[in-house]
């Protein structure tokens, strides 16, 4: 088969569909050239990351497409359902990219809560007196609650490292379920189960720190707005690190300004890849180009997977 890794794919995930007898197209084609270069150059596979989107208007316009894959976990950029309605396979990697985004958000909490996003920026300044006076009020995440909102994969992967230094986890999930986390500290394997709370509005003032891994929603409403700001602790810490249009932006800034946030890290954002610069350029939030699963690791998990998923429906 012919497959087009529009997005790229890993040396590892490109030589195992070689090895296949597969032939691996990886020149970027824009997006309004998707459908004319599918067809004129006989593409059976597209493999997408979070760049490219395959909407119904491509998948009627490309009939000779077979599978369509996702290099990553969430699939809002395909139209998945209508897809399968037309018997084409759709794929995705959900396992592969787990640890690579908890370990993001919890580099992106140790940041903040230091200030090294914002220090870093103003140390050129070279006013060490003031500087070392500004950023003097850090805080420990050791003892700390975080809240964890949408307790998938990476959601779990998050909560055994938060664990693993000490924190307290507050799991949200649709429903109550026990969930068996496995922490590895040292040489030993520990077992932990933990219940899921349905009700978030219960639980927000509760939480130091707040980190959302769901998906984008189907109406595209947020999931943290307003209302939910209002009900937070002041001091806040938080990340999104799961889709753009999660966090209502508007109410961000206002929740930041009003200080009930203390500091935001970003990662993803409703206008991407043109984020508003009123965000990019808040002192109290920390943006990063949606680099959650952009580890060398998590890419050869990645291709592996998505090799190992075509080989075996080809």
């Amino acid at each position: 088969m012919k497959i087009l890794a529009n997005d790229g794919i890993s040396p590892l995930g490109q030589q195992l569909l070689e090895a296949a007898g597969h032939q691996v197209i990886t020149e970027k084609v824009a997006q309004e050239q998707l459908a004319a270069a599918v067809n004129e150059q006989g593409i059976d596979v597209v493999l997408v990351r979070s760049a490219t989107t395959v909407r119904q208007e491509v998948i009627d316009a490309c009939p000779g497409i077979k599978i369509i894959g996702r290099g990553g976990v969430g699939m809002d950029n395909i139209d998945v359902d209508y897809a399968r309605s037309k018997g084409i396979h759709v794929i995705n990697t959900p396992a592969s990219s787990s640890q690579s985004v908890a370990e993001l958000v919890m580099g992106q909490f140790f940041s903040l809560s230091r200030f090294l996003h914002d220090s870093f920026k103003n140390m050129e300044t070279g006013d060490f007196s003031s500087l070392k006076k500004n950023y003097a009020k850090g805080v420990e995440l050791r003892g700390k609650t975080l809240g964890i909102i949408g307790f998938g994969r990476i959601g779990q992967s998050l909560a055994s490292y938060a664990l693993g230094i000490g924190m307290n986890v507050i799991a949200i999930d649709n429903a109550k379920k026990d969930v068996s986390l496995s922490l590895k500290i040292g040489n030993k394997d520990l077992q932990i189960t933990m219940t899921t709370e349905p009700d978030l509005q219960q639980f927000l003032g509760e939480m130091d720190y707040i980190s959302i891994h769901v998906p984008k929603q189907k109406d595209g409403s947020a999931v943290i707005g307003a209302n939910e700001f209002a009900r937070m602790k002041k001091g806040v810490f938080m990340s999104n690190a799961a889709r753009g249009g999660v966090v209502n932006e508007d109410a961000l800034l206002n929740a930041l300004n009003e200080g009930i946030v203390a500091g935001m890290a970003l990662d993803v954002f409703e206008n991407e890849p043109n984020p508003r610069k009123d965000l990019l350029n808040h002192p109290k939030i920390a943006c990063t180009p949606h680099i959650g699963a952009a580890t060398l690791e998590a890419q050869d998990r990645i291709g592996e997977e998505l090799a190992q998923l075509i080989i075996g429906l080809a």
